[in-house]
């Protein structure tokens, strides 16, 4: 309220802060209204009760503000500090504490930042759809016979991809799909690209690949129908666009990431000292697995040779039985001979003894029966002999040497045990099949039964 100074006999105004403050307020909003201001977001808060605190920079100046919960709530973006964006603003005092702010009606991004928001909300989509799902991407092939490069000619990045690729693989033919990589209607080249390769079926791994630039620049790549022909390809792809901080929705959408073209080049060009390094390395882990699986073969072959019968021994056997017999023969036929001889000799006495007539007889008797004795002996003897020589070739033929010999083959399970019964074979066992000459594994597939007996060999 005005206070009269009587002393003074002067009359002045005096304004209190609340008056003064509301005061302004009218006056900054009666002489402004609604203002559009574009500026930089700094210090962006989403408070509890949802409405956002901010201020608004630029190279001068900054300018608090605040968007209150029913305006923040229709936003089709989330603020970030650094972003450029537009404001509609009222422009008033934050009376308690006398500062300037802006409420704010509206905001949008702007520039850039616009962009930024694009390309954010554009990845959010496509991720939720599951173009990026890492399970969905295709393994790089390890020794690609043929590269494709999608880009344009008249591109740097085309260069540093070629010489990489010659460098470290010479022989690996190149193949070039030309598009367009910057401009209206590149997204559309860089698809028909894609297509062509996928349908000439030319070349094992695709290169998409360009250099560096502003986001504008980059901008084809972050296409969506680019990104779903990427995920839809059926070839291997390989995206190099940029530096390393670069960042579209092309490498998300591709099988691999690379941070650059030379990079991409790499991944897919394989060197030749990396190659050979590998190679011996084969041969000589190959080596080791051969030399492995020999002896293992050969300890398997030791065992199932213990286990086989000894033919050997018992035909030795057999053998010392046979001179046994032999010898107790022929023991048993000098002694027999011995013990007629000396009968012989008794008669021969006791004949000298009788009268001539009598001992005429005698004689001839007794030579009849050494006639007969000697027959019987003799025949005796043949009948041991053939019994003899039936024992020996049954024992041949027991002897299972010959039987390979004569074209057979034993047959063993893995286990060393012998196969007795071919019912006994199923489908998926392994056996081991000796023949006069060898021993080779084989491993069964199917059996079938023999519908008429085989002749034999």
């Amino acid at each position: 309220m005005p206070v009269e100074r009587g002393s003074e006999r002067q009359a002045t105004q005096a304004w209190s802060v609340g008056r003064l403050a509301r005061a302004l307020t009218d006056t900054l909003s009666a002489r402004f209204g609604v203002v559009t201001v574009v500026g930089e977001v700094s210090s962006f808060t989403r408070a509890a009760s949802g409405h956002c605190y901010f201020a608004l920079r630029d190279a001068s100046a900054q300018l608090r503000c605040v968007m209150f919960r029913q305006r923040a709530y229709l936003l089709d973006f989330d603020p970030r500090d650094g972003q450029q964006v537009e404001i509609r603003a009222v422009v008033g005092l934050y009376e308690p504490r006398g500062d300037l702010q802006l409420t704010v009606e509206s905001m949008s991004p702007v520039g850039q930042g616009a962009l930024l928001e694009q390309f954010l909300r554009l990845k959010e989509r496509l991720q939720a759809e599951g173009l990026f799902d890492p399970d969905q991407k295709q393994p790089l092939p390890a020794y690609p016979r043929a590269v494709g490069i999608v880009t344009s000619r008249q591109a740097a990045a085309l260069q540093d991809v070629l010489a990489t690729l010659k460098r470290r693989s010479p022989q690996v033919r190149v193949v070039i799909y030309p598009a367009s990589v910057q401009g209206v209607g590149a997204a559309q080249e860089l698809v028909q690209a894609l297509k062509l390769a996928e349908q000439r079926a030319e070349v094992d791994v695709l290169l998409l690949v360009r250099g560096g630039g502003a986001m504008e620049d980059l901008w084809p790549f972050n296409d969506e129908v680019l990104a779903r022909a990427l995920h839809a390809c059926r070839l291997p792809v390989v995206s190099g666009v940029g530096h390393e901080t670069d960042f579209t929705i092309a490498d998300f959408a591709a099988d691999v990431r690379a941070t650059t073209p030379t990079a991409a080049a790499e991944l897919c060009a394989p060197a030749l000292a990396d190659l050979r390094l590998q190679a011996l390395q084969l041969a000589r882990d190959l080596q080791q697995a051969v030399a492995h699986w020999q002896g293992r073969e050969q300890q398997r072959l030791d065992r199932l040779h213990l286990r086989m019968p000894k033919p050997g021994r018992t035909l030795q056997g057999a053998a010392v039985q046979l001179r046994g017999l032999q010898a107790r023969l022929q023991d048993g036929s000098r002694r027999l001979l011995l013990e007629q001889m000396h009968a012989w000799v008794q008669q021969e006495r006791r004949l000298k003894l009788l009268p001539a007539r009598y001992r005429a007889e005698r004689r001839a008797r007794l030579e009849a029966l050494g006639v007969r004795h000697d027959q019987a002996l003799r025949q005796n003897w043949k009948l041991v002999r053939s019994k003899l020589a039936g024992q020996e070739q049954r024992l041949a033929l027991l002897d299972p040497a010959a039987t390979l010999e004569r074209g057979y083959c034993l047959a063993w399970y893995e286990d060393g045990s012998l196969l007795h019964d071919a019912r006994q074979i199923r489908g998926g066992q392994s056996l081991l099949l000796a023949t006069a000459e060898a021993a080779v594994t084989i491993d069964i597939v199917t059996v079938a039964p023999v519908k008429h007996p085989l002749p034999a060999p």
